[in-house]
């Protein structure tokens, strides 16, 4: 029986009720059989007018704590995506202030070198950043072999430039060589980028002389001799160095300072090193 059904059972018994209540009301010993026929009467629909009554009250009453209920799911479901939102701006202020604290900390690193700050906007690889491409070309006055810097140190070098853009080969590309040395003992190596021993976040360290003083955990940093990386830059730390087979030199690996994962700002250098107009060994 729907709401509207009810609605008329309720109205037609609430009048036969008011009927019989009228009629049980006079006072005659003529109709007192009928007034206990009234009583006997009387109360059972007195007991379902009631049972419908508090079944229609009940009923509204549902629909209505129902449509609250749904009402206030939908407010609360609308502040949490606020808060969610809110939070995700947070996060990603928090993340962005920390890379620019970051940046700031490696310009006062490298005071004496001129940089310009610059965004990535692509890579050519699916995994890390071996070869990118960043916001500033020659129209900021960009140019190929300047250095590139990013995570505390050395990132890579560029290699092309647009008017607005520039390419960036990083040093853990197979082509790269850098041409390296211990900030301890001085002894000079070269860093190779290795895209399969970088799976284990290492770069390669090789051409050590055998007597040389480098050792696990020395920084290693860009040599004096290098002839298009500016010296004195942080590379990584030197790690497993061990005297190579043919017992003539040593070689092992470097951890990088850089993030080759999730890069987002660097710095680039525009100075180059052959302005210094210094002579070195080879590399590229």
């Amino acid at each position: 029986m729907d709401n509207r059904a009810s609605k008329y059972m309720l109205i037609v018994l609430t009048v036969l009720c008011v009927v019989l209540i009228v009629l049980s009301s006079i006072e005659s010993g003529y109709i007192n059989p009928l007034r206990n026929a009234v009583g006997y009467v009387l109360v059972p629909i007195q007991k379902g007018i009631n049972s419908v009554g508090t079944g229609i009250y009940n009923a509204v009453s549902d629909a209505e704590s129902l449509r609250n209920a749904s009402r206030e799911n939908q407010e609360l479901r609308a502040q949490i995506d606020t808060l969610l939102e809110e939070n995700n701006r947070l996060k990603s202020d928090t993340l962005e202030l920390a890379r620019l604290r970051e940046l700031y900390q490696l310009d006062q690193d490298y005071m004496q070198y001129p940089k310009v700050a610059a965004r990535v906007i692509a890579k050519d690889s699916e995994k890390w950043f071996q070869v990118f491409r960043i916001d500033k070309g020659s129209a900021d006055g960009i140019e190929p072999d300047m250095n590139v810097l990013c995570g505390g140190g050395l990132l890579g070098i560029v290699t092309d430039v647009g008017a607005n853009y520039a390419t960036v080969r990083s040093i853990i590309d197979d082509e790269s060589r850098v041409s390296a040395m211990s900030q301890v003992s001085a002894d000079t190596c070269i860093v190779a980028g290795d895209l399969q021993l970088f799976e284990d976040g290492r770069l390669r360290i090789s051409n050590i002389d055998k007597n040389a003083g480098i050792s696990d955990g020395d920084a290693i940093v860009t040599s004096n001799i290098s002839t298009k990386f500016l010296p004195g830059i942080l590379i990584g730390y030197a790690a497993d160095i061990q005297v190579d087979a043919q017992q003539l030199t040593k070689s092992g690996t470097l951890i990088p300072v850089a993030d080759f994962d999730n890069l987002q700002e660097v710095f680039v250098i525009t100075q180059k090193k052959a302005d210094m107009q210094q002579e070195g060994g080879e590399e590229s």
